[in-house]
């Protein structure tokens, strides 16, 4: 069975690759809200949807030329899906799909650009090759990627805490393990994780409470720095680091669970629950 599958990994980009980055984030952001906002003013004029390319603006804009083409054209692919997606939705009566908005300059940005030609490739297990960039990006390559695998395209991070990640797109056959006959039901809980129609209960680890002492000192500390100032933005980003911890930990937590679940059993059942109204509703 062909599937995508992605690979994330931790990279180390020098001064100068982190500049190249920060460039084509900004570019990603730029060219994304004035063609959506070439789009909104043809539409209000015209009533009729503009069909505008990255293309169109690097004459008037020359510092478009310097970033990965290939980011633009993504960042146009996502911008004419949103638009899409809206007025399909509109005319299907749901109310709830809302209308692209600009992307405001934040501090966790990313871009994606796409393989051609072994453009984007892993060189000996300790660099990652990029299009545009010509020096190669230290990289902490942890999971193997099959050799016979075909990359597709790689997304540039950038996490509030600072880190850059890439994460790989591939395109690889994969076969269904063999199939086991075991049931299980999956009964969510508050108090613990959640309970299992065999009588196990797999605890609720809650690693926001075990670092909730540091994050209060850390957001008091933030909250007597001046805005704005380099005091301001270390602590912050101290901030951030423990939280990406915290969601590290979830995410690792609810991916071994799962794993050890799906791997047991051939049948899960589980309820459907909004979890935001059982909150409400404890005593």
């Amino acid at each position: 069975m062909i599937v995508n599958k992605a690979y994330r990994y931790r990279i180390y980009p020098t001064d100068a690759q982190k500049v190249f980055f920060a460039k084509t984030f900004g570019c990603v952001r730029f060219i994304y809200n004035v063609m959506l906002y070439d789009k909104i003013k043809h539409y209000e004029e015209s009533g009729q949807m503009l069909k505008n390319t990255p293309a169109q603006y690097k004459k008037e804009h020359e510092f478009l030329k310097e970033v990965d083409s290939l980011a633009l054209a993504n960042a146009q692919l996502n911008l004419e899906k949103a638009y899409k997606n809206f007025f399909r939705e509109q005319k299907k009566g749901n109310t709830n799909q809302g209308f692209p908005k600009y992307k405001k300059k934040a501090y966790g940005q990313s871009y994606t650009t796409n393989n051609q030609k072994g453009t984007i490739d892993i060189i000996d297990k300790k660099y990652l090759k990029i299009p545009k960039l010509k020096s190669m990006i230290r990289i902490k390559y942890h999971r193997h990627i099959p050799d016979e695998v075909s990359l597709k395209s790689a997304t540039i991070s950038r996490a509030s805490s600072g880190k850059f990640f890439v994460s790989i797109l591939t395109e690889e056959d994969i076969q269904p393990k063999a199939e086991s006959q075991n049931k299980i039901a999956i009964d969510l809980g508050i108090k613990t994780y959640a309970s299992l129609s065999d009588e196990t209960v797999i605890l609720n680890p809650k690693f926001l409470a075990q670092g909730e002492a540091k994050i209060k000192k850390l957001q008091r500390d933030l909250s007597r720095k001046v805005k704005g100032s380099n005091n301001y933005y270390k602590n912050k980003q101290k901030l951030a680091i423990v939280h990406e911890k915290v969601a590290n930990q979830r995410l690792d937590y609810l991916h071994k669970v799962s794993s050890r679940l799906i791997d047991e059993h051939h049948v899960i059942i589980i309820e459907t629950l909004r979890i935001e109204t059982m909150l409400k509703n404890h005593p």
